[in-house]
């Protein structure tokens, strides 16, 4: 399944996933993060594929951004429009929306127009790129190979990889055969050329999310933390006693329906962690299943996987006292009790299938999580002021102001380094210019006393006579 995000005016495809099971409102919540952050450049990508837009030099977004950028359009949107689908009705999304600040309203009915880029770029796709690759099923028979399974051969990573290479490289720098834009319906356009005309026409915001996005556009949870056990959500316990220990006998201030409840958030593609926000430090912390071993690997699972395993549970009469009680019976249904290292060879087909499809959301859970712990904003060094002057407040868009500064003129010096190598040579002095265009020419610095004293006699010799 794939599902990309449309630029409407540049018809820049600014972001896209491939996924090998049902898209789910967290597949789009992390498009919409994507089409906030720079492509990072990858390892056999050249430099014609990096960043090379006017008014922003590629040093300035790798300095925000944290790395490299490749050649592909990153924005905040103000509206997004979607079809009627139910992962785009519900109240992740609306959430969603409210922690990106944008609006996302769905398509009118019996009206084609409101969507006709985002679908024709489907068929673009399909038509440049997915007819020409081996085993292409189409849309009919009339376009499918003798034995399509038979060529298939690509994985999701290589095929990933080859449609965001095919992206930035080929379909940015292609020219539209049939649109262009009111003011300039003539000349050919492509989406990074349309893109750079819209930076200058009216400018760039330079809005790159923090780390912390990601876990804010996850689904949230809002539950009571019970004592040495922590929390419970969707049939999982996960603790960790020093991140909770603080709030387990304190109320969180919270009313209506979720009174005296914390708020966590838990990707449903990795069920094995969750986050939660300290609302004293408002650092993220994770917090593991309790049923997960301190060494060695789990199988990747699903929430359906741990329902099904509370059925067999309930089935045979038991009641597990601790989670370390559930981990075998989830094992069993995956594949069995065997090791780690043998087990995927002991499936049936459709158990290989799932198992497949529950480690690619895995995979892809943890590629969009932050590596590291999100860093604190870095603040000016600042003199501390008095107690009765009241709150010191951080400078840090002047901060950013300077960054962005000490890039431009890291790249300028880099550009003159490049044009010309070796160091210039000193201009000409003065004397030397008027000498070669003035007709009062200079004397000569050699030109001492004594030739003057003798050009004086001669001169006076002239006068008597």
């Amino acid at each position: 399944v794939q599902k990309h995000a449309l630029d409407v005016y540049t018809h820049s495809i600014v972001a896209f996933r491939l996924t090998l099971v049902s898209d789910a409102s967290i597949d789009v919540a992390m498009v919409l993060r994507d089409v906030m952050m720079p492509l990072p450049m990858r390892p056999d990508w050249g430099e014609d594929m990096a960043w090379a837009y006017p008014g922003i030099p590629g040093t300035v977004v790798a300095d925000f951004a944290g790395y490299k950028a490749a050649g592909l359009p990153f924005l905040a949107p103000e509206t997004v429009t979607t079809d009627h689908g139910s992962v785009y009705r519900n109240h992740h999304l609306v959430e969603v929306q409210r922690v990106i600040g944008t609006n996302i309203k769905p398509s009118r009915v019996l009206r084609p127009t409101d969507k006709q880029a985002v679908e024709r770029t489907f068929g673009a796709i399909q038509s440049l790129l997915f007819a020409i690759l081996p085993g292409y099923q189409g849309v009919d028979t009339a376009d499918r190979g003798v034995d399509p399974e038979a060529d298939a051969y690509l994985t999701v990573a290589d095929m990933e990889h080859l449609i965001a290479t095919w992206i930035v490289r080929i379909w940015q720098n292609r020219r539209f055969d049939s649109y262009a834009p009111g003011w300039d319906p003539a000349s050919g356009h492509s989406p990074n050329s349309l893109f750079a005309a819209s930076m200058a026409q009216g400018g760039f915001a330079l809005r790159i999310p923090p780390a912390e996005l990601y876990y804010q556009l996850l689904p949230s949870h809002r539950v009571m933390i019970h004592g040495k056990r922590g929390v419970k959500i969707k049939n999982l316990w996960y603790y960790d006693e020093e991140v909770l220990a603080p709030y387990q006998d304190e109320p969180s201030r919270r009313g209506g329906r979720a009174k005296n409840r914390y708020v966590f958030h838990r990707d449903p593609r990795d069920p094995t962690h969750v986050f939660f926000q300290d609302p004293r430090t408002h650092d993220w912390h994770t917090l593991r299943w309790t049923g997960l071993a301190k060494e060695g690997q789990v199988p990747a699972f699903s929430d359906a996987r741990v329902r099904e395993a509370m059925r067999e549970l309930r089935k045979r009469g038991l009641a597990p006292k601790s989670e370390s009680e559930l981990l075998p019976v989830l094992l069993e249904l995956i594949g069995g009790n065997i090791p780690v290292a043998q087990w995927p060879t002991q499936l049936k087909k459709k158990q290989r299938m799932e198992h497949a499809r529950e480690v690619a959301q895995a995979a892809a859970a943890e590629a969009d999580r932050p590596q590291t712990p999100p860093a604190k904003p870095a603040t000016a060094p600042m003199p501390p002021a008095p107690a009765e002057e009241g709150k010191v407040v951080t400078l840090r868009w002047r901060e950013r102001a300077l960054q962005g500064q000490d890039s431009m003129d890291r790249e300028r010096r880099r550009r003159r380094e490049a044009a010309g190598p070796e160091h210039p040579a000193a201009p000409p002095g003065l004397d030397e210019r008027l000498r070669s265009s003035s007709l009062m020419a200079l004397l000569d610095e050699d030109f001492g006393d004594d030739a003057l004293d003798g050009a004086a006699d001669e001169t006076a010799e002239e006068s008597d006579q």
